[in-house]
């Protein structure tokens, strides 16, 4: 019988799940996991569907097990400022926090693994595992929010669209373990308006910017929405950032 108790190749059983080893259940045993799977439920959202808005009660935590959401504020004249992106693994939602603080909306169809709030909050209090994970995480959040105050503030264009793409990639390798930076396609999850509204730019700065790289082989561009990155350390380079420094994952 599988960890979970759900039966073998059960794609939402824990031992088959996608995010298993990078989410805030990754450091669990096996007898942990069996808690958190008699909490937790799937939900998922059509692009474009609010998570959850600012004020709004938040019954659940939750981790995002596939998709994309974004994270913003709308200020009281209807000018809304995009503020960060929920890949999958990251971790939706504050213990201790009864309220939403900001936005969120599927950028994307949006499958989230949630669990109750209260019951996680115990959870926490019990079981080190996964409070230190949750501590990682949210430097980790830390991190990137620093990081992204200087891409904001500093980056030319191209360098925020290559800075976005390193970040996707990157996120696109610690979800395949084994996986080294190098050769690397991976398929480009938020619309071009997506990336125009967070880093401050226009759709169709976006679209000459990519198209720029495109051309200047940095990037090549497969059906759909497929990204293939031919030299990683290149597109490090182009986002103004030293290809073996520590970037946000």
């Amino acid at each position: 019988m599988p960890i979970s108790g759900r039966p073998a190749g059960d794609p939402q059983a824990c031992e088959n799940c996608p995010i298993r080893h990078r989410a805030v259940c990754a450091h669990c045993e096996s007898d942990e996991l069996e808690v958190l799977e008699g909490m937790k439920s799937y939900k998922t959202y059509a692009p474009g569907e609010p998570v959850v808005w600012a004020g709004d009660p938040m019954p659940h935590v939750a981790s995002v097990v596939n998709g994309v959401a974004s994270i913003s504020r709308t200020m009281e004249d209807g000018r809304r400022q995009m503020v960060g992106l929920l890949l999958p693994s990251d971790f939706l939602g504050r213990p201790g926090r009864s309220q939403a603080a900001f936005d969120v909306t599927a950028a994307t169809e949006l499958t989230v693994c949630r669990f109750e709030r209260k019951p996680f909050e115990k959870l926490l209090e019990t079981t080190p595992s996964i409070s230190r994970r949750l501590l990682e995480m949210t430097l980790d959040e830390l991190d990137a929010a620093r990081e992204w105050m200087v891409l904001l503030g500093r980056k030319t264009a191209r360098e925020k669209i290559a800075s976005l793409l390193v970040i996707l990639a990157r996120r696109e390798i610690s979800l395949r373990p084994g996986v080294v930076p190098g050769r690397l396609s991976f398929d480009l999850m938020i619309t071009r308006e997506a990336m125009a509204d967070y880093l401050g730019l226009t759709i169709e700065t976006v679209s000459r910017q990519i198209t720029a790289l495109r051309k200047d082989g940095v990037i090549e561009l497969g059906t759909k929405r497929q990204i293939t990155v031919p030299d990683f350390s290149r597109l490090m380079d182009e986002a103004g950032d030293d290809s073996d420094g520590d970037h946000i994952a």
